[in-house]
């Protein structure tokens, strides 16, 4: 019997448990069909994009990247901040889902959360997950990620299965499909790719930045850098936003440094705050400062209020204020509002003050008024 073709009538739950370290992945109504990826994944997924007209899907797991990312879907977004192409980053804590639809509908978006250690079992080694390309006519027409736990419904379709998958070989396959096209195709390329636990995924994305390709995937790429590769990705994005011609993508680079948990983020964004060259990128920082890292934050922005030479950084500056924990930045906008010699720092602080609701804004207008 050919084992790089093995076929699986449809079953009502069929479980891919596959020998040495190939994930555990659970796919209900779908016809499976296994294929050994040993020999290279090229020379293994391009026959199966030509083997049919129809949709199918073709899939494999791969190590994911340190994070404790659960990557399900869920009958609603409460508590989720989408970003990124229908991707999202829940900080719930949620255990995951029941069955995830690979097939398109309403929850095509993923979410990508922190698992719950109250009800997961702690796996001592890194976990997987699982990459699933429709193919239809002979093309790949979208790319899906799944944790490997994660319980998926085919939608009654085949799934051409490929064990033994290398990482470095899978980079290199989605590095093919993230050249320009389809925005779909290339965004979701992206993200599989940074979830890799491999080198040849900071790599990949390092040559996704560069300055020859389109601004728009080098956002996305300096996203996934940020949010995904830890130290490698964080000294990338420093480099990045110090010397790339491009104002527009420096500032996507700050807010992609924004999202690292490296523990200099902080600090380097308080930097850029306080002494870039560009008041763009000083507002910026100020910007994402507020949303990071709260009353470590405060000083920083006060300090561009009172002494950036810019009125637009102050004004931004005034902006962030309003964009801390109301404890912290009432307080502080009630403070500017006094004493900024800026009338128009002054009147931007006011604004803000009026949009928090908060009653110490109203004693303010009040004592001001009488």
């Amino acid at each position: 019997m050919d084992r790089t073709a093995i076929g699986f009538a449809v079953l009502t739950s069929f479980v891919l448990a596959a020998s040495g370290a190939d994930a555990q992945v659970r796919i209900d109504n779908g016809t499976v069909t296994r294929h050994n990826g040993a020999a290279g994944l090229e020379r293994t997924f391009r026959p199966l994009v030509k083997a049919a007209n129809d949709p199918y899907w073709i899939a494999y797991a791969v190590p994911v990247v340190d994070g404790d990312r659960v990557m399900c879907c869920w009958s609603s977004s409460s508590g989720t901040t989408w970003i990124e192409g229908g991707v999202s980053i829940r900080s719930s804590g949620d255990a995951c889902c029941g069955a995830c639809r690979i097939e398109p509908g309403r929850n095509d978006g993923i979410n990508i959360t922190n698992r719950d250690r109250t009800t997961q079992p702690v796996q001592l080694e890194a976990s997987r997950f699982s990459i699933f390309y429709r193919i239809v006519s002979g093309a790949v027409e979208r790319i899906r990620v799944f944790s490997e736990d994660c319980g998926l419904d085919a939608g009654g379709r085949a799934v051409q299965w490929i064990d033994d998958v290398k990482p470095a070989e899978s980079v290199a396959l989605l590095m093919q499909l993230a050249a320009p096209g389809s925005d779909r195709v290339t965004d979701a390329s992206v993200t599989a790719i940074a979830l890799h636990a491999d080198a040849s995924a900071d790599a990949a994305l390092e040559a996704l930045v560069a300055r020859d390709r389109s601004e728009r995937l080098r956002k996305k790429a300096a996203f996934w850098l940020g949010q995904a590769r830890g130290r490698r990705g964080f000294e990338t994005l420093r480099r990045l936003i110090a010397d790339d011609p491009s104002t527009a993508f420096r500032k996507s680079a700050v807010f992609a440094l924004s999202q690292s948990g490296e523990v200099e983020a902080v600090p380097t964004l308080m930097q850029l705050a306080k002494k870039n060259a560009s008041p763009e990128i000083r507002g910026e920082a100020l910007f994402w400062l507020a949303q990071k890292a709260g009353r470590k934050a405060a000083a920083a922005i006060t300090d561009s209020i009172e002494n950036d030479p810019e009125t637009d950084v102050k004004k931004r500056a005034v902006f962030a204020l309003s964009q801390l924990p109301k404890d912290e930045g009432v307080p502080l906008l009630i403070q500017v509002a006094r004493r900024n010699p800026n009338p128009a720092v002054r009147k931007q602080a006011i604004f803000w003050l009026g949009q928090s609701r908060d009653p110490r804004a109203l004693a303010f207008f009040e004592e001001v008024l009488k």
